[in-house]
């Protein structure tokens, strides 16, 4: 008998430790601070970064910490990498600190009418750059013209470009279900294909959709309530066999209902 997957949530990020508690599960995921903002990570749990750690080892919640979305290491707007790469760098060390597992990050996009290959090796350069304490894991987005992992093929350039960097160990995986789906990655080989790219998924981020498939829309719904085909979502969670954290509207009572949900259709 396999050992059950880890399912967990994205939670308000005051008190990780009773957020986990009141969905009894040991997998939480959380913002450091405004995930809209470049001022900086900010532990707000009671005691800082060292009494969550502290909390964290002693309930047995292992923690992920999803970075601001704004960060974006591809663009060849300087005046974005710049700031994206020292707030990357400033989440890191706090989700570090705090004890973390990971540290998620969106993949970013580049303009318009640029080359596709800068904003690869942009990310090359930004993993260089960047001190990895903990596994960052690039998770695959769902719009965007230019997104550096909406596509197979791009998520294949950003992997191709950042496998010669040094600290290239130290990046990993993150596969949306909801964003897989919006973005157009079909879901019946998607951990097949993901896999053969990347070698590896370390987390699943567990969305249904409020939109259709390849739409371009970036939004999630709680299980059975969007346009994912139930038994291709089970499957996805089920073949990617990594830590499962659902992304779903809600609180307590709607997180349990999802991951029984879920739990059912695995």
């Amino acid at each position: 008998m396999s050992t059950p997957l880890p399912i967990g949530a994205h939670v308000e990020q005051t008190d990780p430790i009773a957020e986990a508690a009141a969905r009894g599960t040991t997998l939480v995921q959380f913002f450091l601070g405004d995930p809209q903002g470049y001022k900086g990570p900010e532990v707000r749990f009671d005691g800082g970064a060292a009494a969550l750690r502290a909390a964290a080892e002693e309930a047995g919640v292992d923690l992920y910490v999803h970075a601001p979305y704004i960060v974006n290491v591809a663009t060849t707007n300087n005046r974005i990498r710049i700031p994206s790469r020292k707030l990357l760098q400033q989440h890191m060390d706090a989700a570090a600190e705090i004890g973390a597992k990971g540290l998620i990050v969106h993949g970013g996009h580049v303009n318009k009418a640029d080359d596709p290959a800068v904003g690869f090796d942009n990310w090359r350069k930004a993993i260089e750059a960047t001190d990895l304490k903990i596994p960052l894991l690039i998770e695959n987005t769902a719009g965007g013209d230019n997104a550096m992992a909406r596509h197979l093929d791009r998520i294949a350039g950003v992997w191709d470009a950042i496998s010669s960097a040094g600290g290239a160990e130290h990046v990993g995986f993150c596969l949306d279900t909801c964003h897989a789906w919006a973005g157009g990655i079909e879901l019946g080989d998607a951990v097949d294909k993901v896999r053969g790219i990347t070698g590896r998924i370390d987390l699943v981020h567990a969305n249904d959709s409020r939109d259709g498939f390849d739409s371009g829309a970036d939004r999630h719904a709680n299980f059975g309530h969007g346009h994912l085909p139930a038994d291709e979502f089970a499957a996805v969670v089920r073949e990617a066999g990594a830590p499962v954290i659902c992304e779903t509207p809600g609180g307590p009572a709607e997180h349990l209902a999802d991951f029984a949900w879920l739990r059912e259709h695995l």
